[in-house]
């Protein structure tokens, strides 16, 4: 019993935290509550967030405010077609000592932060976007033959152009699937630009303020992991997940018509962390099946494909993710 009114008063306790950071990014990222969630969701799961929109959205803005907020030491690096693996990772270099004796000494790269920006991830070439792999997976790199360990926390945002744009180069699947979740940054309305004008152009904008160091981040993420998670969401995720793949029994018979291939077991595990954050974050104790349907789309969206012949038609991947998870849910209910 002890135990578990400590883990509620450390939930109660890191939920007035995260009020607290969500405010001071909402005053310079406005009106994107939602691209705020899904992206404070990414840290305190761990995990890594790729965020997708238009030039001109704020992206930027939102990772550096990030980086304030969280306390942690962040990197900035520009994704262009030019762009070489050692420009990320760092490189060894041969320098000469005052004797005249000659060594090789290693210049780490920007990838050594706890938060890295990688702006606009699709204009690199495949080659250069494959370096951040071993990154995002095992939070170290091989340089030179040697492995270096990264800093703690360490987390990527990408943002990345809709791939229609000339000059960009899709990711290929097996990073997509390292991103924890997918961030759609759409237009803001009509009032929210208009608050966006008022509040970016004068003479003075709102500053972001530090909440949590970077151990109280790593503290925030063991903790969600010791968060409760009820059998009934536990069956749910994995009854979504499942539905998603074609040649599983369980899947609709619309799943197997359109979908090439579906999401893996990493697509659980992020399903299952982020319901915890989303609970975390709306000031409850415990996440809901209604956490599982909220977080299906950025969870999922990015870990699937269509087929040929349903792009051909003009299917869209989250249509059919709220409607294949609107008939999960009913079956649930009905059992």
């Amino acid at each position: 019993m002890a135990d578990a009114e400590n883990l509620v008063a450390e939930i109660e306790a890191l939920e007035e935290k995260l009020a607290e950071a969500k405010r001071s990014i909402n005053a310079r990222f406005i009106g994107q509550p939602r691209v705020v969630d899904l992206t404070l969701s990414a840290l305190l799961c761990g995990g890594h967030g790729l965020l997708i929109g238009l030039p001109g959205l704020g992206k930027t803005r939102l990772v550096e405010t990030l980086s304030t907020v969280m306390g942690l030491n962040g990197n900035r690096v520009q994704f262009t077609p030019d762009l070489m693996p050692a420009d990320i990772l760092g490189s060894e270099v041969l320098e000469t000592g005052n004797d005249g004796s000659r060594a090789f000494k290693f210049i780490p790269g920007p990838i050594f932060c706890q938060l890295m920006m990688a702006d606009e991830i699709n204009r690199a070439s495949p080659r250069t976007q494959s370096a951040l792999l071993q990154a995002m997976q095992e939070k170290q790199v091989t340089v030179a033959g040697e492995t270096r360990v990264l800093d703690t926390p360490f987390h990527v945002l990408a943002t990345q152009n809709p791939i229609e744009q000339e000059g960009t180069y899709p990711l290929p699947e097996a990073q997509l699937d390292r991103f924890l979740v997918q961030i759609d940054v759409n237009y803001p309305d009509r009032d929210t630009e208009r608050d966006i004008l008022l509040a970016t152009t004068g003479t003075e904008e709102d500053e972001a303020h530090q909440v949590f160091t970077a151990e109280e981040l790593i503290a925030a993420q063991t903790l969600l992991r010791r968060m409760p998670v009820g059998d009934a969401v536990v069956e749910l995720i994995l009854d979504l997940v499942r539905a998603f793949r074609p040649e599983d029994p369980s899947a609709p018979d619309r799943v197997r018509e359109v979908v090439a291939w579906g999401p893996g077991p990493r697509a659980a595990q992020a399903l299952m962390l982020t319901v915890r954050a989303r609970a975390l974050l709306q000031g409850r104790l415990a996440p809901s099946p209604e956490d599982v349907i909220d977080m299906a789309r950025p969870v999922l969206t990015h870990r699937m494909a269509l087929s040929f012949s349903a792009r051909a038609r003009g299917e869209d991947l989250s249509s059919l993710i709220d409607e294949v998870a609107a008939g999960v849910t009913k079956v649930e209910a009905a059992a």
